[in-house]
Formats: C-alpha cells, structure tokens, sequence
C-alpha cells in the first residue's frame, strides 16, 4: 500500500492522492486522518515553515499515540482482569465486579448461592431446603491451604499438565479469609456441564421476558468464582447428584481469568449408596476474601419472610469460638406458587434495536406479517398492517423477515415505541399471593397485627407487566420502633440504599395519613413490606440494590396497596380494641358478681347466727 503526499508550496495548495482501494491496515488510516488534522490546523503561512510544520505534525502525532496507547492499555487492562475476550462483556461484567469490591463480597456470594439453589429446587416441584455456612479461616489456615494447592500445581507440572498458579490477594486492603458452603436440595448438574458453568463467563441478555430472581445474566456461579479465583486462588469444590442416578459427581475448579476457560484440577465419580435418594448441587465450597456483617443474616431472615415455603439453615463459625451464629428457620407453608412462565415480546419492551434481528434468526415465520403476529403479543391484524404499511417503499406484508435490511429494522423498531399497543397480560408472573405473605410476616416477624393485599389487576410498564403486592403489621418483638421498610423484587430481598427506594419515598410520602387508621408512627413499632414481581425490575445505579420513584405506574400501585393495607390494619386495630374491651367488662362483671355472692353468703351467715341466738336465749326463758 502506497500513500503519496504532494506539497505544492508555491499556490499553497496541498493534495493527496489515494488509490482506490479497500484500506486494511488501520495504521494507514490512522496516518492519513492524523495528517490530514495537522495539515489543517498547521497550515504556514510562508513556504519556508516546512520545518515548523514537520515538527508540529510529530509532536501532534505523537500526543495522539500517547493517549490512544493509554487508553488502549487501561480497557485492555479491565478486559484481561475479568477474563473477558469481547468488549460487550466489559460493561455488563465490570457492574457486577463492583459488588464484590464495594465490601459486599461475602454477602454478594452468599445471595448467589442462595438463589441458585432456589431456582434448581422450585425448577423440578420441591421444596427448597437451602443450608449455608460460614467459616472464618485465620491467616495460618490460609496459608497452608494455599501450599497445599500448590504442591497439587507442582505434582500437576511434573507430569506435563499446563497449569495456572493461585493468584494471592494482595490486592484487596482489609477484609479476612471465609470458607463458604451452601447445600441445596434442587435439581444438580450434570457432570459434563459443571466445568461451563462455574469456570466460563458466558453473556446472555440480563432479562428475558420471564419473571427471575437474577439481577445481571451472567450466573452467580460463574461471579463467584472469578472472585474466589481473584481473591485467594483457592479451588471452588462441588460435590453434585441428580435424581435417580447411581453415582455423584465430585469437582475441584477454578477459573483462568486471563482465557476465559474453566481449570479442573480434579473431576470424580462416586457411587451412590443403596437407598440413598439425595439430590441436588451440595457442598458447593469457595473461600473468599470478604466482610462479615449483619446484612448477611438480615438477608437469610427476610428470605424466610418472602419464601415461606422454604427451609433455611445458617451457620457462623468464626474464629473466636464464642463469637459464632446459629439460626434456623423452618418450612412454613406446604404450597409453593406457580413457576413463572415465559412469554414473547411486547412491542413497548423491545429497547434495544438487536432485539429483532435475534428474532429474525429464531423465528420459522417467515413472511414480515406472521412474523409481527407470532413473535409479539398484543399485535392484531390491523395493527400489524398498518406498521408494515408505514416501514417504507418496497415492504409488504409477504416481504420475507430475512431479507430487511438494517434501516427497515430500525424503522420498525422506531414504529415499536411510537405506537399505542394494549397492555401485556400479567399471566407470565407469579407472586407470592396474600395468605401466604401474611404467614411469612407473622412467622418469622412475630407482630401483634398484620395484614396483606394483592393488587386486584396486573399493570405494565414499558411493555413489562408487574404486580404489586403489600403488607402492614403493628408490633413484635423484632421490629424496631418506628417505620420498618421491607423491600423485595420478585420475591428478593433488597436490603442497600433504601432511602432512594420508591417504596420508602412512597411509604414517608404517606406518614401523615397513618394517625387515621389508629397508627402512630412515632410510638408504634409499624412494618411496611412491599413485593414487586415483573419480567423487568427497573433497578437504579450500579449495584441494582433499588428502584427509582420515577415511573409513576409503580409508584401508584405501591401507594394504592398500601392504603388497602392500612384500611385492613384499621379493621383488625378496631376489633381487637372491640375484643380487649368486652374481655376487660366481663372481668368487671365478673368480679361484681364475686363479690355480691360473698356479700349475700355473708349477710345470710348472719341472720342465721342472729336466729339461732334469738331462738336459743327465747327458750332459756
């Protein structure tokens, strides 16, 4: 490739000739736009600046190389750090890495695995039984871990095996060491799956249009051991089975941050004992750097409330022998709701323009018109024909879906957000339901009153259907005086930055108006629980810990179940002062009538002495 510049000094005139071909190489195109930005601001104005100008067309050049290099070196930097090979991955992954860097990483882990194994034990009809220990290993613990595991690299090495070193965690300032396991009883792993699912990142779309307790679309598993891989290079260990097999599956794992490729160091079979019927995706172990805390055992207490249909083991052993934890909180319920469905777009929902194309290659429709009307809901006919009408020249409803290019697929997508469709339907979405709520509440929280509702319909927002459902309570001995806000999203508990939370802004929003419903705030001990379940929770910032009051849809419905709950509460405040009055007067009564019986007994007793004596002196005479 030749590149041929022509200086005419004379008419200051400067020229550039460029073949007519396909450029290729970006350092070409790199040096032509950087020349053609010098000449234009460096231009002389006298021929005998040649000299200036090539000085400054050097330095400019070489400024421009030095900021490029350096940014080129920092994202390659983020990139190599996670283990990520495409630059999409950067942004979706780097927003979960500030979970575990932010000092939730224990807590982070420990909601992962949590989650999983509901999802894997509600997946096949069971109950979930989900038992999670913590153990806080000392430094010298540590550190023989650690020689262990490289003497196992060592003896590894030696036989030819290419093998990863544990990476320290020197880069972490504070924090200690924890071995965390967590045993569930759900559907397990098949055994050639395992190394995929816990040591390759893999991007898939963060919502679909399904109900789901995941926040990012990455997979927990897979988060979780990058950190432990990150952290302290310890192996993750998992000991797995599925349901009528005759063997488990033991796995020892960690994760090549730098290829985005699982490391087994060690993959098992173990035969099952007769009569043994476990299953599920048990002793799953990482040791981790973190920070224990109190939000951790908050977490387990209000996932008891919202699920209470399951059982929930949690164990602290720490260091200190007396400084440990135990707590337990048993199954509730013997009904679990519906497993939420999936359901197909809503044109209102599809907010990113790559949505479509992702449909075209899935779709068996072929034609644009079965195509709008079997990809998406709430699409009729007329609707259908009318957009196709409004896609431009040369697109009819039997233009085949394979053949739009990309203007017609952003057309149509521009026509998605500026048509009125109807309401998706709530079908799809599975809430806890009220009874079931109020049994959670009053298990696990202990108040005096409590009350729940359901919102009546299902509402949507931007294409994403979502119900609503609320709870009140009055007293208790775990709640402390005042408001208690307690916040879940599909049936999650939120528990960090709740002052930006629509439901505290809503719940503060309607304070004033708890005196009419026999409520004081400031002397009463007052629970407010709000559940919000939809295909898409709109989380605000980085780590998905609240929802903004800026979509009025929710903010309304919140208020609405709310104020039921309230006017429920009022009733059952009523009744029981009704209840306590009747019992305080029959005590009145009955008291009364003690006393006049002994009254009566007493002045009886004396006519009868007063007779006996009368009789008695009347006879002596």
């Amino acid at each position: 490739m030749q590149f041929h510049l022509t200086l005419n000094l004379k008419e200051r005139v400067w020229h550039d000739s460029i073949p007519n071909t396909k450029w290729e190489h970006l350092g070409n195109v790199k040096l032509l736009i950087l020349m053609r930005v010098s000449i234009c601001l460096l231009q002389p104005r006298y021929p005998r600046d040649l000299t200036v100008l090539i000085v400054s067309f050097l330095l400019f050049q070489g400024l421009l190389w030095f900021f490029h290099s350096l940014l080129l070196s920092s994202l390659r930097r983020i990139r190599t750090m996670l283990g990520l090979r495409t630059w999409p991955r950067v942004v979706t992954f780097y927003m979960l890495y500030l979970n575990f860097q932010s000092g939730k990483a224990l807590f982070t882990t420990v909601r992962e695995l949590v989650e999983n194994g509901l999802d894997s034990a509600e997946s096949i009809g069971e109950f979930p039984v989900i038992e999670v220990t913590i153990e806080e290993i000392s430094r010298s613990c540590y550190n023989s871990t650690i020689d262990d595991d490289n003497e196992k690299l060592l003896d590894k090495s030696s036989l030819g095996i290419k093998v990863e070193e544990p990476i320290a965690a020197k880069f972490m300032k504070g924090g200690s060491f924890y071995r965390v396991t967590c045993k569930d009883n759900g559907r397990g792993i098949p055994r050639d799956a395992i190394p995929d699912i816990f040591g390759r990142v893999s991007i898939r779309k963060k919502y679909g249009m399904k109900q789901t307790r995941g926040k990012s679309g990455v997979g927990g598993a897979k988060m979780v051991s990058v950190w432990s891989k990150m952290s302290t290079g310890v192996p993750v260990e998992i000991y797995t089975g599925i349901k009528n097999q005759k063997y488990r599956t033991s796995c020892s794992l960690d994760v090549d941050i730098h290829r985005n490729k699982p490391i087994v160091h060690s993959l098992n079979l173990i035969k099952s004992e007769d009569g043994d019927d476990w299953h599920g995706a048990s002793m799953i172990t990482v040791v981790i750097k973190g920070n224990y805390g109190s939000e951790i055992l908050e977490y387990m207490r209000q996932m008891a409330v919202i699920t209470p249909y399951a059982e929930f083991k949690f164990e602290y052993i720490a260091a200190d022998e007396n400084g440990g934890v135990k707590k337990s909180y048993p199954r509730i319920i013997e009904k679990m709701p519906p497993i939420p469905v999936e359901t197909k777009y809503h044109p209102s929902a599809v907010d990113s323009y790559f949505i479509i194309p992702s449909l075209i290659g899935q779709t068996s429709n072929q034609n644009l018109l079965q195509f709008l009307l079997h990809e998406f809901v709430k699409i009729n006919k007329t609707q259908a024909l009318k957009l196709i009408g409004k896609m431009g020249p040369g697109v009819t409803s039997k233009t085949q879906v394979n053949s739009l290019t990309f203007p017609q697929i952003a057309r149509m997508h521009e026509l998605f957000q500026q048509t009125q469709f109807d309401d998706p339907s709530g079908n799809c979405l599975s809430p806890l339901g009220e009874s079931e709520f109020g049994l959670g509440i009053y298990k696990v929280l202990h108040p005096e009153v409590v009350t729940t509702y359901t919102a009546k319909r299902d509402q949507a927002y931007q294409g994403h259907p979502f119900i609503v459902e609320a709870g009140a309570s009055v007293g208790g001995d775990e709640l402390k005086q005042g408001l208690n806000i307690f916040r879940f999203a599909n049936r999650v508990p939120l528990l960090f930055e709740q002052d930006a939370d629509v439901v505290t802004t809503t719940s503060i929003r309607e304070s004033s108006k708890w005196n009419r419903y026999k409520i004081n705030e400031d002397r009463d001990k007052v629970g407010v629980f709000v559940n919000i379940v939809s295909t898409k929770i709109p989380f605000k910032g980085t780590g998905t810990e609240y929802i903004g009051d800026d979509i009025s849809q929710i903010a309304d419905a919140i208020k609405t179940c709310l104020e039921d709950c309230c006017k429920r509460l009022k009733k059952e405040i009523r009744r029981a002062e009704i209840e306590s009055g009747l019992e305080f007067s029959r005590d009145e009564t009955a008291t009364f009538l003690l006393s006049w019986r002994r009254c009566l007994v007493k002045q009886k007793k004396k006519e009868m002495a007063i007779k006996g004596f009368l009789r008695i002196y009347f006879l002596n005479l």
